[in-house]
C-alpha cells in the first residue's frame, strides 16, 4: 500500500500493457545517459521504467519543483508511488515529455521498506475508532506512520486535541420520546446524513493504495462530506470521478506562492464540481513534526544547488512537499478569492475568537476551528476548547447564525461529536481516524469507522433526550473543567496505550 516493490518484469508488464509505443518511447535509453541530466536545466527522471523530461515541468510541479530535482538523473519510481498513480503522464504529455525507455539491463529492484505484516482481526470485530490505530501499526510501514500520528515538538497539543473532550460533561435527559432519531444536517445547505466530514488529509495513498478513493467511496456509502485535499495522492478529478450520484464533495486549497497555479486548481474544483472551497491558513510554516522528520522519508539532496526554493531536506515528507504554500496569505487576500470563484469560501484553521470574528467581516461563509490536527504549534489549544470563546464572539457581533462553524481535532467518538454540536459547531472533520481505517482495511474499513461514530452519536442523542440534531444544545453540556488543564479527568487509555494484543481468532 504504502509502495510497493517494484522488479524488471512488473516493469516489462507494465510496456507490454501498452498497444502501441510512441516513436520516443521506443528509444532506447541507457542508465549512463540519463545521469549526465541531472540539472534543473536539464532534468531527466526515471519512473517506472520510462524516461521523462521534466526540465519544463519541475517548476510547474504543484507539490514543489524540489522534490523533483532530488531525483534529475536517477530512478524516481519509489517516491512517485507513495503519491501518485502510474497514468498520471498521460495528462502532462506536452511538459514531461517521454524521452525513451530505460535499457532493461539497467532496471534493478528497487527495495523498499514495504508495510508490515501483522494479525488483522475480521473487521466486525473492531467495535471504536481507537482500535482501528491499533490495526493500522501492523499494517503501515514505519515512515509512513510515522508521517500520519505525528505531531508537533513535544506532541502536548496532539494529546490534548481528545483528552479536552474528556473535561466536558453530558447531562442525559430521561422520559424523552426518543424512538425515532433522525440525525442528518445540513452543512452549507448541502444535506449530510450525520454531521460529520472526512477531513483533508494529504497523501492517502501512503495508507491503501487506492488513495483518496477509499475515503470518497467511505463518505458516499455513509451520505456524508468529504473534503479533497490540495496534497492529494490523486487528482480532484480521479477522486471525484468514484462518488456516487448526488455525493457532495468540498475543495481544501492551500494557497500557492504563484496564484496562477491556485487559480488554475480552483477551477479543476469547480469543474469537478466540488460545492466549497476549505482554505487553510494555519500553515505559513509547518510545524517541526518530530517523528516525522526523524524517520527522513523523504531522500536528502544530492548534487543540486539550493536557490532558496529547497525545503529543509531533514525537515520530513511533511515540510518537503509544502513548500510552495505562501505565507504571505493576509486576511487582505480573501476578497481576491472571492472573486476567483463562486464556491462558498470556509476559513480553515481558525484558533482565537478575534480571528472568527474577521473571518465574518470578510465574507467566510464558515470557518474551521483547528490547530491542524496538532501538527502545527504545540501548546495550542484543542478546537473544542477554543469553540466556545468563538461562538460568544460570533453572537456578540450578530453573526452566530450567519457563518457555520466546524471543528476538528481529536474526534474519537460519538459523544465528542455531541458535545461539538452542543457548543456551537455545526458539524466536525475527522482525519486519523479514517486514515486508519483504510489502512487496515480499505474503504470497508473506512466505511466502518464512520459507521460506529454514527452509532455511538445516535446512542449519545438518545440517552439525553434529542430526537434531531438541532435539539442539541449548551444545556446538555457541562464545561466548568474544561478550560482548566490540570484537574483530574478519564485517563484515554485505549488513546495513549492501546489495548492489548488482540487475541488469535
Amino acid at each position: 500500500g504504502f509502495s510497493c516493490v517494484l522488479n524488471p518484469k512488473r516493469r516489462e508488464n507494465h510496456l507490454l500493457g501498452r498497444t502501441k509505443l510512441s516513436m520516443s518511447e521506443s528509444k532506447i535509453i541507457p542508465m549512463s545517459e540519463v545521469q549526465k541530466h541531472n540539472s534543473k536545466k536539464d532534468c531527466w527522471v526515471v519512473i517506472h521504467g520510462k524516461v521523462y523530461d521534466m526540465t519544463e515541468f519541475a517548476p510547474e510541479h504543484p507539490g514543489g519543483s524540489h522534490i523533483i530535482y532530488t531525483f534529475s538523473g536517477k530512478d524516481g519510481t519509489r517516491i512517485f508511488d507513495t503519491i501518485h498513480t502510474p497514468d498520471i503522464f498521460d495528462k502532462y504529455t506536452d511538459v514531461a515529455p517521454c524521452v525513451g525507455t530505460l535499457d532493461p539491463k539497467d532496471v534493478k529492484e528497487t527495495v523498499v521498506e514495504e508495510k508490515k505484516e501483522g494479525e488483522k482481526p475480521p473487521l466486525d470485530y473492531l467495535l471504536n475508532a481507537f482500535e482501528f490505530e491499533q490495526v493500522a501499526k501492523s499494517c503501515l510501514s514505519a515512515p509512513a506512520y510515522a508521517y500520519i500520528s505525528s505531531g508537533s515538538d513535544d506532541e502536548v497539543t496532539l494529546r490534548e486535541n481528545h483528552s479536552a473532550f474528556g473535561r466536558i460533561w453530558l447531562k442525559p435527559r430521561v422520559m424523552v420520546n426518543v424512538r425515532d432519531i433522525n440525525m442528518e444536517t445540513t452543512i452549507l445547505g448541502y444535506k449530510c446524513a450525520f454531521p460529520v466530514m472526512i477531513a483533508p488529509t494529504a497523501l492517502a495513498k501512503l495508507a491503501h493504495p487506492d488513495g483518496e478513493k477509499c475515503y470518497c467511496q467511505g463518505a458516499g456509502n455513509q451520505g456524508i462530506i468529504q473534503v479533497v485535499p490540495t496534497l492529494g495522492s490523486l487528482t480532484v478529478e480521479e477522486i471525484t470521478a468514484v462518488r456516487k450520484p448526488g455525493q457532495i464533495h468540498f475543495m481544501q486549497l492551500y494557497v500557492n506562492t504563484d496564484r496562477k497555479k491556485t487559480e488554475k486548481l480552483i477551477r479543476r474544483a469547480e469543474k469537478c464540481g466540488c460545492k466549497a472551497l476549505f482554505v487553510t491558513v494555519d500553515a505559513p510554516q509547518m510545524g517541526r513534526r518530530e517523528k516525522d522528520m526523524r524517520m527522513k522519508y523523504v531522500p536528502q539532496a544530492t548534487n543540486q544547488e539550493d536557490d532558496g526554493q529547497v525545503g529543509n531536506r531533514g525537515g520530513g515528507t511533511a515540510n518537503y512537499l509544502s513548500s510552495f504554500i505562501d505565507p504571505s496569505l493576509a486576511w487582505s487576500d480573501i476578497p481576491s478569492l472571492k472573486e476567483t470563484t463562486n464556491m462558498d469560501i470556509v476559513i480553515k484553521g481558525i484558533q482565537c475568537a478575534e480571528d472568527a470574528v474577521l473571518a465574518f467581516k470578510h465574507g467566510a461563509k464558515g470557518i474551521v476551528v483547528s490547530n491542524h490536527g496538532g501538527r502545527q504549534l504545540d501548546f495550542s489549544r484543542s478546537a473544542i476548547e477554543t469553540l466556545p470563546e468563538v461562538m460568544e464572539a460570533l453572537k456578540k457581533v450578530g453573526a452566530e447564525n450567519k457563518m457555520e462553524v466546524f471543528i476538528d481535532g481529536g474526534i474519537r467518538r460519538g459523544t465528542d461529536i455531541f458535545k461539538a454540536i452542543a457548543l456551537g459547531a455545526k458539524g466536525v472533520l475527522v482525519g486519523r481516524p479514517v486514515i486508519y481505517g483504510a489502512a487496515g482495511y480499505g474503504t470497508a474499513g473506512v466505511t466502518k469507522v464512520l459507521q460506529l461514530l454514527k452509532d455511538e452519536f445516535r446512542t449519545a442523542m438518545m440517552l439525553c433526550g434529542t430526537t434531531r440534531v438541532d435539539e442539541i444544545d449548551s444545556s446538555m453540556v457541562s464545561i466548568k473543567s474544561l478550560h482548566h488543564h490540570y484537574v483530574a479527568s478519564p485517563n484515554p487509555d485505549m488513546m495513549n496505550y492501546g489495548y492489548e494484543p488482540f487475541a488469535k481468532l
